[in-house]
């Protein structure tokens, strides 16, 4: 079922991760061989189990880093765990989990959380992830560009998706540089007007195998983070030092290659300010980042509290869009006869591995958007619902789907539900949570169900909201491996 990719819903990746952590804890790897076959034995539980636990975070940072089994499994038996990091390193050509942000709703949260730091925004630019990876040449006196990758925040190659950005490289890196891996955001952009075009712009480019002489929507790429700089890996670095790092190293080009634009506040009135030029030059919001000390470093594979998002569309509301999968559909009646005209979403529950029932959902679709929509689903219907699907009996939907598209939603706020099972027992021991009038965004092809908005970040909005937050109730800590 690996191999042919018929997994219920995929490799869980932690486990994976968790069960080498309890194997070399248990049995610890050895040069010449394990000589301990059980290293459990005589220590109290507690005691083994913090071994565990820290031979699991170490393996984890490491295959953030270095996301390759091939490299990780070898030189995890031949140097043992505490090793691991000096063997298995950031390397240009193997993508990484990028660093997320956590949602804020306002000014004064910002403020909140970083107070007593110092703290820069950045525009958050409305395009696509995308990882540069420029490797050096054989004798490491000069980027091999023939070699150079782009990678989505998903890391999947998106190589053959932008020739064009490729054939830029050269304007971009200064003669200095030999190998980089760059963070930075794909935006379609008007050449002649100058200016940044909404995401649905840049969707519509081919997603594999374009031509550039084909390509009718232009990008142009902000850069704002630098991970790898000749060699040397630059996430543990602050931010302030792989932001100057950027700026010596790389050029920029009018068009093709810019900076993402940023300024370091220290008001709310500063933010405020920067906040509405970032949505007037048709930008999301702004990234809030620390930018000096130790909690200004890129944590891979983290949606940290130490970058937070402020978008136009928080501001009022739950304050977060949510990415659904969606798992059932309605047929629809009237002018939607003949496509669905609603469908049933959940939430994915990691620990347990279900895809938990969150609403239903009938507005936001234009009816080009329900036909095509539509068209997409009919090749994921199946006979009846997996058996790692929770719902409620009474919103039975006309078909199941397949767990395999994800959907961005808005709604008002959440509330707790009889009938649907998000979160069920995280926040309520017999109730989920539904999301109040949902609206569809737009489809996610970046990400994979399992990387849907999980039922602790559910539960987490949930106890965020304002007339929420007096309850004794308390949200998971998400700041941690995703």
């Amino acid at each position: 079922r690996s191999l042919e990719g018929k997994l219920r819903i995929g490799l869980a990746e932690q486990s994976v991760l968790q069960a080498l952590a309890l194997a070399t804890a248990t049995t610890p790897p050895a040069p010449g061989g394990a000589t301990v076959l059980d290293a459990s034995r005589g220590l109290p539980s507690d005691e083994f189990k913090a071994r565990v636990d820290a031979h699991a975070l170490t393996i984890k940072s490491t295959y953030c880093a270095c996301p390759n089994y091939d490299a990780l499994i070898p030189a995890l038996l031949q140097y043992g765990v505490a090793a691991l990091p000096e063997h298995c390193k950031l390397t240009p050509g193997v993508p990484l989990k990028p660093m997320l942000a956590h949602p804020t709703r306002g000014v004064h949260e910002i403020f909140n959380r970083f107070e007593n730091e110092q703290f820069t925004c950045e525009w958050k630019y409305d395009g696509e992830r995308a990882q540069i990876h420029v490797p050096a040449n054989e004798d490491g006196t000069a980027p091999d560009l023939a070699r150079a990758a782009i990678f989505s925040r998903n890391q999947e190659d998106n190589t053959s998706k932008y020739p064009d950005i490729l054939r830029r490289l050269p304007g971009l890196l200064r003669e200095n540089v030999t190998s980089c891996v760059l963070d930075c955001e794909a935006v379609a952009y008007d050449v002649a007007a100058k200016k940044i075009l909404p995401f649905q712009v840049l969707s519509t480019r081919k997603r594999k195998d374009a031509r550039e002489e084909d390509i009718q929507v232009q990008v142009c790429v902000f850069a704002f983070d630098l991970l790898l700089l000749n060699g040397r890996s630059l996430v543990a670095a602050p931010l302030a030092e792989r932001r100057s790092l950027l700026r010596e190293h790389c050029r920029e080009v009018e068009g093709e290659w810019h900076f993402a634009t940023s300024k370091d506040c220290s008001t709310m009135e500063e933010v405020q300010q920067f906040l509405d030029e970032a949505v007037a030059n048709s930008c999301e919001g702004l990234m809030v980042k620390t930018l000096t000390g130790d909690h200004a470093r890129y944590d891979i594979a983290r949606r940290s509290h130490n970058w937070l998002k402020l978008k136009k569309d928080y501001l009022e509301g739950v304050g977060d869009t949510l990415d659904v999968v969606v798992i059932g559909g309605y047929r629809g009646r009237g002018k939607r006869a003949g496509a669905f005209g609603g469908f049933l979403l959940a939430c994915y529950e990691p620990e347990q591995e279900v895809y938990q029932a969150l609403c239903k959902i009938g507005t936001g679709f234009s009816d080009e958007d329900l036909q095509t929509l539509s068209k997409e689903l009919e090749q994921h219907v199946i006979e009846a619902p997996r058996n790692y699907y929770s719902y409620d009996r009474s919103h039975e939907p006309d078909a199941w789907f397949a767990a395999a598209l994800v959907w961005e939603v808005r709604c008002a706020d959440l509330s707790l539900s009889p009938a649907h099972r998000a979160a069920i027992g995280l926040v309520d021991h017999d109730k989920g949570i539904s999301l109040r009038f949902p609206r569809f965004v737009r489809v996610r092809t970046d990400k994979t169900p399992e990387q849907a908005t999980s039922a602790q970040q559910v539960a987490a909005m949930y106890l965020a909201q304002d007339q929420i937050k007096n309850q004794a109730a308390k949200p998971a800590n998400l700041d941690d491996f995703y």
